[in-house]
């Protein structure tokens, strides 16, 4: 089981790095476009109604659920406890909802592809379905068996293995949105 978490931890970081390139791609690339300058295929995509929830890039919010099942995986490699694959199966099943939802969008209602966006939805499917064979390789217990094992899975919990990673990925993200409003200096043109 150690090997499909593994493997479960790579496609989930994979994911990130897709979305803190689709992020940087909202902040620093898409706004040097021209407002009247006609785009297509994935910039068409990513510049859409349905790329921003609240403002907030659609990226950026995917960043946060591949952190959430980072730190769960990790949290799981720390304390082997069952009751962190049953709190991981409807995250990642609500994953595969969201990404069918925006390919959805991307093939019917756009009628464009975004290639990281594509990615990110494969990663997502990828890790549901790796959550899938986890479970059916596991003896877990029922979640009402372990209603109060919380507690237990807090106290055995080595919280620097899990937090760190975590943090580090939230203050890369914090630092995309940050750099753009730095009072920087103007760019000096090559001669």
């Amino acid at each position: 089981m150690s090997a499909l978490f593994g493997a479960f931890s790579l496609v989930a970081v994979l994911g990130w790095l897709v979305t803190v390139i689709l992020t940087a791609i909202h902040l620093f690339a898409i706004p040097a476009i021209p407002a009247d300058a006609p785009v297509q295929g994935s910039i068409e995509v990513i510049t859409s109604q349905w790329a921003y929830v609240l403002g907030i890039p659609l990226a950026t919010l995917g960043g946060f659920y591949y952190l959430t099942t980072i730190g769960l995986a990790l949290w799981w490699f720390d304390t082997r406890h069952p009751l962190l694959l049953k709190i991981l199966t409807p995250i990642t099943a609500s994953g595969v909802a969201f990404s069918a939802y925006f390919v959805y969008l991307q093939l019917g209602v756009i009628g464009a592809i975004c290639p990281f966006c594509m990615v990110s939805a494969g990663a997502t499917v990828i890790l549901f379905a790796l959550e899938l064979v986890i479970l059916r390789q596991s003896t877990t217990p029922s979640l009402s068996n372990m209603r109060n094992d919380l507690g237990r899975v807090l106290e055995q919990t080595n919280a620097a293995v899990v937090l760190v990673p975590v943090l580090m990925g939230l203050v890369t993200l914090a630092g995309l949105f940050i750099v753009p409003v730095l009072p920087l200096p103007d760019v000096v043109p090559f001669v």
